[in-house]
């Protein structure tokens, strides 16, 4: 299959004096870049991959090995022998080209940008580096969707990180058929953490990553708009998601969603969706793996560390400062993975506590949630590979991890800070009163909408001053009324106190369009109404000067007073935005003067302006002003609209009077119309006085109404908490039932193995009282179940051992074990050992006392003994015969 790649004349060998054996029009094009990573045992396994790959294959393949960092690397000479294409060994600053091999030098460090190599000094002493990871996640910014990682053989985990790094970035990786493999670790590690995209033999390796490649240029080649592509067959894959895993990813963005399926469809060599989704109903573990490449969480200890240094000397004091007397602060990590990011945080918040050293005792407790089932189990264990000693600092390893035969557990305190749920942040209830809330890498996966509506809820979720931690490629976007920045590069944000938003808070359950006909005005509660406030509001109504609040951007959030002369909505689809809604004379002086405001922090004011009003002009100065007092209104502007009087023109003089006629019904008449005049002034009077009488009794009402519906939304607030509180208790009820049930298997599996070894065991404390025993205990000293809790020297005992208490105490002095024989009262014997008792954290915390039943080989010793005896004097009564 491969041959076939190859031109006609590929069977000559090529001149190697010039690296330019390939088509030069590949040089300047974009090319897949394969980075392989191998250790033990991986001489055999490239030599394989290599003789498989097609010398114009269009590839190039860069080789990361551990080598021996005192000898000369001759890996170059003996790969040559396997492959046509030239074999290189790197030097710095080599750029790559397609169909050649680059292999690493020894001693060094390889990292790639814009397809050049370049080679550092390696910083970590010999047998901590981590050379393929370190290679593959430069490769990964490098090339994209065009980087190819290949696991081989080899001893550690060294590589699955940067397999994770190619992932993020819409690559392929391809792990050795473990069974294969002289040395299985890192093939294996890789395939546990669910990163091989491929699985196969070094033969069968090459074959497969051209074959995907060329089903990727397929559907390259038809690549249109997203708006153009099957959208109908999308929609169905995201059903038949639905339908399998009860995850809705409609609210994904489309793009990211499509380039995920565009891989598996790569993999599976398949070139249309609508064949896909076919492929999809009838092999449901394809939906299982798509949900799982859907879900790639790529995360690390302390990603980033400048940000999480802001937030270790910064954030986290000054929360701390906020509370002098201590207490229990709350954090939320959404979107936590594999749980890197939670315990990152609770080891941050560690490492604040000793920096400030507070005179209140502080504890936080972290919520960590993913919708991702596996990896949350995966968080709960709490074990890493060795390979995050890349991200960890060798102290941190030291105090907050423990070294184990594979990797790294985290450390008990640690782990008591984080509890791990499985959640939908989209679908379900959010934690509240939080003081931290960590979403990093999350809001890019998302769609613009949804995004707008997880902000305003995660500044419901926070206390007042609380902390959001976004990612590097994330922002509050147009939510600066909601958060203000602590420190925008490491995208650290404080909790805002503001007014209410203009558009009504959303809950998960409510992700949904506005229904049409429901107003997204802001509501200001008004209080009771009273003498003050009657008189408050009829000085704003008729005495003060229009006014209008707005945002930094210039959209309206509070209109005071009548602003009709000078606002007008524009035409076309509601624009709440100033500029947009100025009337004829304002715009541009107007606009001027917003901006030089919140430039220099100060009122500015633009007089004399002539505003066009219906059918003439009127006089008006404009005052603008940024606000910086109360809290809760910072960052918004004030704008006054002041008319200036200007003398009225005198009107021309009217018809003059007529003289009063000498008629007496004259008289009459016009008497009749002063009395008519006089009654319509009086009724006019009386109905000015009922309309006020009115408008107050509807103003009360309107107040009452809004206390009411001020009363509905504490309640419904309070309903959400409630909720909320529920999903917490949820969440803890569900994380101890799940240590129970590891405790109990745990047990379990204690109680079958001491008993399957038929070693009688007694564990004694540091007093040296019982704290268990195994069955046939109760066979040598006089045991029952209530005895445990009492001194082991107050219990009868079959053994001729009276000097064994003093024994163990000494083995709690020294720690060094003591072994003996002894024989029991009936003549059995016995080998007892005493050793310390070790806890996970290295705590002595009593002896294990162990008896062997040797009886059988004391009776054996015996009776070699009388036959040695008895051969020794068979001589002895010969000679005397």
């Amino acid at each position: 299959m491969n041959k076939l790649l190859k031109p006609a004349n590929s069977g000559n060998k090529r001149d190697k004096s010039s690296p330019k054996g390939t088509p030069s029009r590949q040089e300047g094009l974009p090319f897949p870049i394969v980075g392989i990573g191998a250790s033990a045992g991986g001489l055999e396994a490239l030599e394989q991959f290599l003789r498989q790959v097609p010398q114009w294959s269009g590839m190039a393949f860069v080789i990361v090995q551990h080598l021996d960092p005192t000898h000369k690397g001759i890996m170059p000479e003996l790969l040559q022998r396997t492959t046509e294409m030239e074999v290189f060994q790197v030097k710095d600053r080599m750029r790559v080209k397609p169909n050649c091999v680059y292999v690493i030098p020894p001693n060094k460090d390889m990292s790639i940008l814009h397809g050049v190599l370049h080679l550092f000094e390696p910083t970590a002493p010999r047998g901590l580096r981590l050379p393929i990871d370190f290679f593959l996640r430069s490769l990964a910014e490098d090339r994209r969707e065009l980087s190819i990682g290949v696991i081989l053989s080899g001893m550690g985990s060294d590589g699955t990180m940067g397999l994770r790094a190619i992932k993020e970035k819409a690559g392929v990786a391809l792990v050795q058929e473990p069974a294969s493999a002289k040395f299985d670790s890192m093939p294996r590690s890789a395939i546990d953490a669910g990163l091989a995209d491929l699985v196969a033999t070094t033969e069968d390796l090459p074959g497969k990553i051209i074959d995907y490649l060329r089903h990727a240029r397929i559907i390259a080649k038809t690549d249109l708009s997203l708006e153009e592509k099957d959208r109908s067959a999308l929609e169905k894959i995201l059903i038949l998601l639905r339908a399998k895993t009860g995850q809705d990813f409609s609210l994904y963005k489309k793009s990211t969603v499509y380039r995920r399926v565009e891989r598996r469809m790569g993999i599976h060599q398949i070139d249309r969706i609508a064949a896909f989704v076919r492929y999809l109903q009838e092999n449901p573990q394809e939906l299982e793996l798509l949900f799982k490449e859907l879900l790639i969480g790529v995360t690390s200890f302390f990603r980033d560390p400048t940000a999480w240094e802001h937030l270790r000397g910064e954030a986290i004091p000054a929360l701390l400062a906020g509370r002098p007397i201590g207490g229990a602060l709350r954090a939320w990590s959404v979107g936590c993975s594999s749980g890197e990011e939670a315990y990152s945080l609770a080891i941050a918040f560690k490492e604040a506590l000793e920096q400030v050293k507070p005179p209140g005792n502080f504890t936080l407790q972290i919520f960590a949630t993913d919708l991702d089932r596996d990896a949350i189990d995966k968080a709960r264990q709490g074990v890493y590979p060795a390979n995050i000693a890349a991200d960890v600092s060798p102290e941190r390893l030291h105090r907050f991890f423990i070294k184990e035969e594979n990797g790294y557990r985290v450390g008990k305190e640690i782990r008591e800070m984080v509890t791990f749920a499985t959640q939908n942040v989209i679908m379900d209830p959010p934690f509240t009163k939080l003081d931290i809330l960590i979403c990093r890498n999350l809001l890019i996966y998302l769609t613009p909408e949804l995004q707008k509506k997880l902000l305003p809820l995660f500044h419901y979720s926070l206390n007042p001053g609380g902390v959001l931690f976004l990612g590097s490629a994330e922002a509050v976007s147009t939510f600066t009324d909601l958060f203000a920045p602590m420190d925008i590069k490491s995208r650290l944000f404080r909790r805002r106190e503001s007014v209410m938003p203009a558009e009504p808070l959303a809950f998960p359950a409510s992700f949904v369009p506005v229904l049409p006909g429901v107003p997204k005005e802001l509501t200001i509660l008004k209080p009771a109404a009273n003498l003050q406030s009657l008189a408050d509001q009829l000085l704003l109504q008729h005495f003060s000067p229009p006014a209008v609040l707005t945002n930094d951007k210039g959209d309206i959030l509070y209109i005071s007073g009548r602003t009709g002369k000078y606002l007008e909505p524009a035409a076309g689809k509601a624009n709440w935005n100033i500029f947009a809604m100025a009337r004829e004379g304002l715009r541009f002086d107007l606009g001027s003067a917003f901006q030089k405001a919140i430039r220099q922090k100060e009122a500015t004011t633009v007089k004399g302006l002539k505003v066009g009003t219906n059918g003439g002009t009127q006089t008006v100065d404009v005052t603008v002003q940024a606000i910086e007092e109360p809290e809760a209104l910072r960052g918004m502007v004030m704008i006054v609209f002041t008319d200036v009087v200007t003398p009225l023109e005198k009107k021309a003089q009217g018809r003059s009077k007529t003289a009063p006629s000498g008629n007496a019904r004259v008289l009459e008449l016009e008497q009749e119309l002063q009395q008519f005049r006089e009654e319509l002034q009086t009724t006019r009077e009386e109905m000015q006085s009922s309309q006020e009488e009115l408008k107050s009794t509807n103003e009360e009402l309107q107040s009452t109404n809004e206390e009411l519906q001020s009363t509905n939304e504490e309640l419904t607030t309070s309903r959400e908490e409630m909720q909320s509180l529920n999903e917490e208790l949820q969440t803890v009820n569900a994380e101890q039932q799940s240590k129970m049930d590891e405790l109990a298997r745990i047990n379990n599996d204690m109680r079958n193995l001491l008993n399957s070894t038929e070693i009688v065991t007694v564990f004694l404390d540091n007093d040296l009282n019982v704290r268990r025993y195994t069955t046939g205990a109760n066979k040598l000293f006089k045991l029952i179940p209530g005895d445990v809790g009492r001194p082991l020297s107050d219990i009868v005992s079959d053994l001729l051992y009276p000097e064994m208490i003093e024994e163990a105490r000494e083995v709690l002095r020294t720690l060094a074990f003591s072994e003996k024989q002894i024989a029991a009262t009936d003549g059995r014997w016995f080998s007892v050992r005493i050793m310390p008792y070790r806890t996970l954290e290295d705590v002595i915390g009593g002896v294990v006392i162990t008896f062997s039943n040797i009886t059988a080989a004391k009776a054996l010793e015996a009776e070699l003994r009388e036959e040695i005896s008895r051969l020794k004097a068979e001589p002895d009564r010969k000679n005397q015969t």
